[in-house]
């Protein structure tokens, strides 16, 4: 029987055999989807790990098994993996591939706050003694440490994020509470990356961009434009007043697209999927690579619900 939170036959089919075999050093693996439903239901309750109900085993061992893959990319890997094969099955992806029609890709930008738990901070300022390599440790920053830092909340973390019109997460990227959306829109759409089946380049450039008015400057204007990427983003009423008291000098008004502006609506419905995971919407880990591997792992659930056929019941 399967319970809250936890995966169902077709997508545990989905993911198993992207999970890393029980070839891997220091013995067998324990059950795998014992473990990761573990791990959802944390992740969807925001329990502490020796919380956990015992028929997820040992919750060291489901702690150790999230952090290990948090560490190593095993959940950014599944996570890509979903993608490639959504965009493989994807008949609006197949028809942008198609040389007879072009469809526009576009994506949606936006951030959001996640407020953290007195006991996500007092991190020690040393990496992972299993994982240096793999850049998971302390992340020390000029205004915040592991992602934390003060804003209005008290201490939060910030998500910043692309999401297609499905409201699927894309890409992401964590920084403290008080840090700017703007500075982070470069940082964040040269992560993207989406792989595709057969001799062709990854998605790297959207056809078009949209975001609120927090990603409306010019020097994100003209970067959009020296990549040809069309541009929806609103524009403050601060800056609209500015070019008009320049008169002729302050320049044409951007294009703004009202009809492509309600796409944005993808991104907080993102948002929305994405807080439904207590463990998303308030932070818990005290470690940024942890929190990440969190992040994924919501964002695995959301792609699998969105992508995997459940079988119909028969009467």
């Amino acid at each position: 029987m399967v319970r809250r939170h936890e995966l169902t036959d077709a997508q545990w089919q989905t993911i198993e055999s992207l999970l890393p075999g029980n070839g891997a050093p220091g013995g067998q693996w324990a059950d795998h989807r014992r473990v990761i439903n573990g791990v959802l239901f944390r992740a969807r309750t925001g329990v502490p790990w020796p919380d956990l109900p015992e028929r997820y085993g040992p919750w060291q061992t489901v702690y150790e098994r999230h952090r290990r893959w948090s560490a190593d990319g095993t959940w950014q890997r599944i996570l890509t993996e979903l993608q490639i094969e959504a965009d493989a099955s994807d008949p609006d992806a197949a028809l942008a591939r198609s040389a007879a029609k072009e469809a526009e890709w576009a994506v949606n930008i936006d951030s959001t706050s996640c407020r953290a738990h007195q006991h996500a901070a007092g991190a020690r300022h040393r990496p992972p003694r299993d994982f240096p390599q793999k850049g998971g440790g302390a992340r020390v920053e000029a205004d915040g440490r592991e992602a934390l830092g003060r804003s209005r909340g008290g201490l939060t973390s910030k998500v910043h994020f692309l999401a297609d019109d499905r409201a699927r997460p894309l890409v992401w990227l964590t920084s403290p509470g008080q840090r700017g959306d703007n500075p982070m829109l470069v940082p964040v759409l040269e992560c993207l990356r989406i792989v595709r089946r057969g001799p062709v380049r990854p998605r790297t450039r959207p056809d078009r961009l949209r975001g609120d008015k927090a990603y409306s400057s010019r020097d994100t204007r003209a970067y959009l434009r020296g990549r040809h990427i069309k541009v929806t983003i609103a524009q403050p009423e601060d800056q609209r007043a500015k070019r008009r008291r320049r008169g002729r000098s302050g320049g044409r008004p951007p294009a703004f697209d009202p009809g492509q502006y309600r796409h944005r609506s993808a991104a907080e419905r993102c948002v929305s999927k994405w807080k439904q995971f207590r463990a998303v919407a308030s932070r818990y880990d005290k470690r940024d690579y942890i929190f990440n591997g969190t992040l994924a792992v919501a964002a695995i659930v959301i792609w699998l619900r969105d992508t995997v056929q459940e079988p119909s019941e028969t009467p």
